[in-house]
């Protein structure tokens, strides 16, 4: 993540190739943090998501179909409704709901930003599963190998697509056509 953050800076300046560079750079200190202490992991994560929403939320896409909106509604809801439900443990329930509610927010306010939905949407959509794959470790796959399979390359990948798919756009808007 510190990679893709230094890539924003190097590829493009502004605010917002600044914002973007931040929302790595936070993820770069989640994915530290995280090591050491799961909840200062999460604070890390969960300001890089609200500086997210906040760039996403600059760029609104300017009409939405009723499908984009659905999906927007539909991750705000389901994404902190199934993190509750994952853990064994139901004292984790509330700050899953707590962390996930500004996961949700980024993936929804990514989807319906004026960035490539294919990219930045899809890339915030990965991220939340890789997510919410941490969490099932806490309790319907807790014994599966499949979360610490699929956790890394989903987040990498997603993280790739956000930082990948604001710079190029940002790119393109300020290239002269």
């Amino acid at each position: 993540m510190a990679l893709l953050a230094a890539y924003a800076m190097a590829r493009h300046t502004g605010r917002d190739a600044f914002q973007i560079a931040a929302v790595m750079s936070f993820g770069a200190l989640g994915d530290v943090l995280i090591e050491l202490n799961l909840i200062w992991g999460a604070v890390a994560f969960l300001i890089g998501h609200l500086i997210a929403v906040q760039l996403y939320c600059r760029h609104r896409r300017e009409s939405l179909s009723l499908s984009q909106k659905g999906l927007a509604l539909a991750m705000l809801g389901l994404v902190p409704l199934i993190a509750f439900q994952l853990p064994v443990n139901r004292a984790d329930a509330p700050g899953l709901v707590l962390y996930s509610l500004g996961l949700a927010a980024m993936a929804a306010a990514a989807w319906t930003s004026s960035f490539p939905r294919y990219r930045v949407g899809l890339g915030a959509v990965l991220f939340v599963i890789s997510d919410l794959l941490i969490f099932s470790r806490m309790g319907p796959l807790a014994r599966s190998a499949l979360p610490d399979l699929l956790i890394w390359p989903l987040y990498y990948f997603g993280q790739f697509l956000i930082c990948t798919g604001v710079v190029g756009e940002l790119r393109d808007r300020a290239t002269p056509r």
